[in-house]
């Protein structure tokens, strides 16, 4: 039977190997030396809304096609949802790109059922064995073999506008309380608190799992996902309660449940909401992209997710390893697509932390760079984090995971209780 690993304190530990040397190995692409081949190449950072990530990809791609004369790569660039919904489709007709991007475990699932994506091992082995963080390759693991090539580690935390939290006298807050008293403050004064696209309702799921973890622990979750436990679990409830509370007292901005993040991400970004809860593969919109105006890359700040209720551990995260690579079982150039993925990976470590500002699933002698604050910051949270726990829609099934965000939709729109959401992941769940 496949099992689904959470990110735990087990791979945690070692995430300070970020700060250790580099790994100098290359791999040999000599075997994608093919006559005139074409990968193509899917990804899901455009220019308009991660224009460092699509200014890296671009490099990287041309680098790779000056060293290896005989391929070129082919490149189409959609946004996330898009992306997901298209790599959908392509797949009922076997027509996946030679190489694109996936997310680890559940989503991994079907794909991997269904013979589309090739094992990897062996371009880790051949070059790569001794290039991630530990921990990261074994979610893109399914019954012993590597279906992925992580690029990002993340942990999501609470982003706010530093300017306008000193213009109302507010704090970072450390309690739940404290946050409601944070959120009452900013609706007095005519501000919108919390920035929040739950159109795209895994954003949404993201105020849901840090509820769930304050309430009733890191793994109370996981164990209902991997039916050791169960979703009707009275903290995972109160959590829901908790979260439709948050609704009703007009914590997150007009009409947050029709919007998409990038939209969410607008508002914050144009200081029209004052935080907003995100991974940190948006760090460079806060720490290192030109695009963006220094004087707001100067007014963020975060925190961790509050405690509720005195309970809670806040070095305890929601997030884990982000995309990865996938190479198709079913690609006439295979062997120059895992070349390519092979050397993209090499490429992204240094340059993700250097010219991007993300944190890479590779690691890096963070040590010797010249980083943000903030960059600096976040990788000291990481050093002491007690638990990281992979994102629900990741950890589900393909089709319980869309069960998951259609509740969440409906929970933040008040369609259902939160006994009846408990109820319905439960049904969900047991029935796989």
């Amino acid at each position: 039977m496949k099992t689904k690993k959470a990110v735990t304190l087990s791979f945690i530990v070692l995430i300070s190997v970020l700060v250790l040397a580099a790994c100098s190995g290359s791999s040999d692409s000599s075997s994608a030396s093919g006559d005139g081949k074409t990968v193509k190449f899917m990804h899901l950072w455009p220019e308009g809304s991660s224009a460092q990530h699509y200014k890296i990809v671009n490099e990287i791609i041309a680098d790779f096609e000056e060293e290896n004369e005989d391929i070129k790569v082919d490149v189409e660039v959609l946004s996330n949802e898009q992306y997901k919904d298209k790599i959908k489709v392509l797949s009922t007709s076997d027509e996946l790109p030679d190489v694109g991007m996936t997310w680890a475990a559940g989503y991994l699932e079907p794909y991997v059922d269904g013979k589309m994506f090739a094992p990897l091992d062996d371009t880790i082995e051949s070059g790569l064995s001794d290039s991630f963080v530990a921990g990261t390759t074994e979610a893109f693991a399914i019954d012993g073999q590597t279906y992925g090539l992580p690029l990002e580690l993340n942990i999501s935390t609470i982003f706010y506008n530093k300017a306008i939290f000193n213009e109302y006298g507010l704090e970072e807050p450390q309690t739940m309380e404290e946050l409601e008293n944070v959120i009452q403050t900013l609706k007095d004064n005519g501000v919108e608190p919390i920035a929040l696209g739950n159109k795209d309702a895994w954003t949404g799921s993201m105020w849901y799992m840090y509820l769930a973890d304050r309430i009733g622990g890191a793994d109370v979750l996981t164990k209902a996902i991997d039916r050791s436990g169960s979703f009707e679990d009275p903290a995972l409830v109160a959590a829901a309660e908790e979260l439709q509370g948050m609704v009703n007292s007009d914590s997150f901005v007009n009409g947050f449940n029709g919007l998409a993040d990038e939209e969410a991400k607008s508002m914050f970004m144009s200081e029209q909401a004052a935080m907003y809860l995100i991974a940190t593969w948006d760090l460079p919109n806060f720490t290192t992209n030109e695009d963006i105006p220094q004087e707001f890359r100067d007014s963020v700040g975060y925190f961790q997710f509050p405690t509720v209720d005195g309970n809670g551990d806040t070095n305890s995260y929601v997030g884990g390893p982000g995309v990865g690579l996938f190479v198709s079982e079913n690609s006439d150039v295979k062997e120059e697509a895992k070349a390519f993925s092979s050397y993209f990976v090499e490429q992204w470590g240094e340059r993700a932390v250097t010219d991007v500002g993300i944190i890479p699933a590779t690691k890096v002698d963070a040590a010797s760079l010249d980083l943000p604050q903030m960059y600096v910051d976040v990788l000291e949270d990481l050093n002491t984090a007690t638990n990281i726990t992979l994102y629900a829609d990741v950890q589900m099934s393909a089709g319980t995971a869309q069960v998951h965000l259609d509740m969440i939709q409906a929970l933040l729109g008040n369609d259902i209780t939160p006994e009846e959401f408990a109820k319905q992941h439960e049904d969900a769940l047991a029935a796989e």
